[in-house]
């Protein structure tokens, strides 16, 4: 298995690109993979653990053979608890062990790799940035989004939102805008939904990306997490992420 060889400079930065690709692979099984992720933990297996690698990928497998492992390993057993646990429960018990496990491999680099008193805190206070992969999973990521009205418009909808970039790039083309009325309108995007962070990868909102938001779970998105296009989202009447696609497709 690969052991995560991917921190070569064995500087602060490299193992906290390491940690963040594996949380990103790791945050990919327990929301936009979740299906497949489910599948794969059947209880009638033998003890399975939830890896993440540095390219973001995730893995389902057998704990390393060899004693002791070239890193820390996952928690063990997670496909035991799936059936006898709500599935959110479970999904919120895999994602308290990867964190754990998530801090332990980069602190495990740390220790390996010399780092003083000031590197390790250097190191904390990057990954301390980043919402945890349970706060991510279980919504406590996702930061209230101010509504604001006008009497013209009324009060902001998702919907409106889907579409709010094609809209501002458009105005040079309708008709000709003051480049500060323009820059108000990102603005404004900026101010209502900075705070909010992707349901799948965990990060901010940037007013150049494309978001869209789960109509059931109120979560929101990056397009690209989700394999939605802003053309795509012109047909959708309402849109469900897969984690709750996932969760109706079984009631």
């Amino acid at each position: 298995m690969d052991g995560g060889g991917a921190v070569h400079n064995r500087s602060v930065e490299d193992v906290f690109s390491d940690f963040r690709g594996r949380r990103s692979g790791v945050i990919k099984a327990l929301t936009v993979d979740v299906e497949e992720f489910y599948q794969q933990c059947d209880p009638e297996k033998e003890n399975l653990c939830l890896y993440g690698f540095p390219n973001e990928v995730w893995e389902v497998n057998l704990p390393a053979e060899e004693v002791p492992p070239e890193l820390p390993e996952p928690a063990l057993g997670i496909n035991f608890a799936r059936d006898g646990m709500q599935e959110r429960d479970w999904l919120a018990l895999v994602a308290v062990h990867s964190d754990s496990w998530l801090l332990s491999v980069a602190y495990y680099f740390g220790a390996r790799f010399g780092f003083d008193k000031a590197d390790r805190r250097r190191l904390f206070n990057m990954i301390n940035d980043l919402p945890t992969v349970f706060e991510v999973v279980t919504g406590v990521a996702k930061k209230p989004v101010k509504e604001k009205s006008s009497s013209a418009n009324g009060s902001r909808s998702k919907s409106n939102f889907k579409t709010r970039e094609a809209e501002i790039h458009g105005m040079y083309s309708r008709q000709p805008q003051a480049r500060e009325e323009v820059e108000a309108l990102y603005q404004e995007d900026e101010d209502e939904h900075g705070d909010t962070l992707c349901g799948a990868c965990g990060e901010n909102y940037a007013s150049d990306e494309f978001w869209i938001c789960c109509d059931i779970c109120e979560k929101w998105f990056h397009g690209k997490c989700v394999r939605i296009t802003p053309a795509k989202a012109e047909h959708i009447k309402q849109y469900k992420c897969p984690s709750c696609s996932h969760k109706r497709g079984r009631v």
